[in-house]
């Protein structure tokens, strides 16, 4: 998930063999009549077991969607997914949940789920088994085709996947369906929270599964071999055999079909894989940014995607125009780039008018143009929709980073600080609020009031029940946490830890009906041998 890597995670797009996916033969057919909205069902006190009962007693499966109200891709979801009139009406072919990371136990429940990232969707057989997750950043479309194979699997993605590994009967990787295979091809293994593999192993295991897909099915195999090289990418180890990985992206590349059907992975992961397989100023590299480059060109005119994913087309341009930067240099982009750019952050303000997409579309072309170096323009864009945005204590985010990278300390601050004030909900506050923490340590380190009255400010609004104590809201804690510790390297600071400490004891002392809550509480401030240094 890489448009709004900072606070999420983000996923894929989706299509299938050498034509088309038509929706599996078992999947419910359309709604006779028409609905106008999804009646979605929203846990109460963090107790979902009544509605799987629900759900297994109609015999019907469950969609689950964790998001929040600020997320940027939860809000392209909204307006591009959740309000087609197909998605509406099959809603009522499963029991839609909406679980929002604000609401009440919906971190415990995450933690029960391993959802983290937002947004994510799930969906579940009758029984409550985790048939698949499905991808977040999609075309809508291809969306519902997706949707359109869970609905009608007969296996889960975790069977097939055993089944596709050769842990089955002898033969069942070739037995197994163009559906099965599509399936695999466009899991959403970004917000899988390794749930059926090791990290560490997705890579070659992505790339086994492309070697054993039945070569009648080459577009996820395709799309199989791009994953694992993407995947591989990122690791330290790096890509082994880079002339097949480069044979196999210029395959992609070359065919405007299975670029288009990849576009996802051509937008985000170009900046990582160009460099993984290909050398510096080599001719290699050369060819390779020009193949890419036009294929982004292609998804940037192509009026079928939505205005954010055509937006990221150009982000990834400008990815690869930085690739062979040093650390701290900035050559100047080329001026042909940079007025792309500003063209298409003026589009996409323009043409987006659906509330829910510009909460998406605005961030993005914010961020666009502060990696064109327009931070003004930026800045301009992003205080115009301040009193327009369902959140623009995101959008504050922005404006703090342009400050930042000015080198105004004092006016990134300012705007951290007020995204804070002005935050809303209790996983948001705290995560908003342990972010303006790191960022007063990393902006103004000698400032000890400063940082102890941001702390205790954020250690005062917890409450002190178990759900405060998972997911996010614990990888947010034990952040600050870590990061408090490196801040009182050689004890310079131990007074106001120490206070920070007794203060959050308050707290965890309240929290004896939940071990595992009070354990998480109460080791936030213990030192750790992963600290980061301040």
């Amino acid at each position: 998930m890489k448009r709004f890597a900072a606070l999420a995670a983000l996923p894929l797009l989706l299509l299938a063999c050498s034509k088309a996916p038509e929706p599996a033969a078992t999947a419910p057919k359309a709604a006779p009549v028409h609905k106008t909205m999804i009646d979605w069902v929203k846990p109460v006190d963090a107790n979902i077991d009544a509605i799987f009962a629900q759900a297994k007693a109609a015999n019907k499966p469950v969609f689950l969607y964790w998001g929040a109200i600020w997320c940027p891709p939860c809000n392209q979801i909204k307006a591009t997914v959740f309000n087609r009139q197909d998605f509406i009406d099959r809603s009522s072919f499963f029991v839609p949940v909406y679980l929002d990371g604000d609401t009440q136990g919906a971190q415990k429940l995450a933690a029960q789920f391993k959802v983290r990232g937002y947004p994510t969707m799930i969906l579940f057989k009758p029984d409550g088994t985790e048939l698949t997750r499905l991808p977040g950043e999609v075309d809508s479309s291809q969306y519902m085709e997706v949707l359109s194979l869970g609905l009608g699997a007969n296996s889960t993605v975790k069977e097939s996947l055993a089944m596709a590994l050769g842990q089955g009967p002898a033969g069942a990787a070739t037995k197994m369906s163009a559906d099965a295979w599509r399936m695999l091809a466009y899991y959403s293994w970004d917000t899988d929270e390794a749930q059926l593999l090791p990290k560490a192993e997705l890579a070659v295991t992505l790339d086994k599964l492309a070697r054993n897909c039945p070569s009648e099915y080459a577009q996820p195999a395709a799309r199989l071999a791009l994953k694992a090289i993407a995947a591989g990418a990122q690791l330290k180890a790096g890509i082994a055999d880079k002339t097949t990985a480069l044979a196999r992206v210029h395959q992609t590349l070359s065919d405007p079909a299975l670029a288009r059907q990849n576009a996802d992975l051509l937008v985000y992961y170009g900046g990582d894989i160009v460099p993984a397989i290909t050398a510096a100023a080599s001719p290699e590299r050369a060819q390779l940014l020009a193949s890419w480059n036009k294929a982004l060109d292609t998804l940037n005119a192509d009026v079928s995607l939505s205005r954010a994913d055509r937006l990221s087309a150009v982000q990834g341009k400008v990815a690869l125009a930085k690739l062979d930067q040093g650390k701290g240099q900035k050559p100047p982009l080329s001026a042909e780039l940079i007025a792309q750019a500003r063209q298409a952050a003026s589009v996409a303000d323009k043409s987006t008018t659906n509330t829910y997409e510009r909460q998406a579309v605005i961030p993005s072309a914010a961020d666009l143009l502060t990696e064109v170096g327009l931070l003004d323009e930026s800045d301009t864009l992003l205080k115009a929709e301040l009193p327009k945005a369902i959140s623009p204590y995101y959008h504050m985010l922005g404006l703090a980073q342009n400050a930042k990278q000015r080198g105004d300390k004092a006016g990134s601050l300012k705007w951290a600080e007020q995204a804070y004030a002005d935050s809303t909900g209790p996983a948001t506050r705290l995560q908003w609020g342990t972010g303006y923490v790191g960022k007063v340590i990393d902006l103004t380190p000698e400032d000890s009031e400063r940082i102890e009255k941001a702390a205790a400010s954020v250690i005062a609004e917890l409450e002190a029940v178990p759900e405060t104590f998972y997911e996010r809201n614990r990888r947010g804690l034990e952040k600050m946490g870590k990061r408090l510790i490196a801040w009182n390297q050689q004890g310079k600071h131990a007074t106001t830890l120490k206070k920070l400490t007794l203060q959050l004891d308050g707290v965890c002392g309240k929290l004896a009906a939940d071990a595992q809550a009070q354990q998480a509480c109460s080791g936030i401030f213990k030192p750790s041998t992963d600290a980061p240094k301040a």
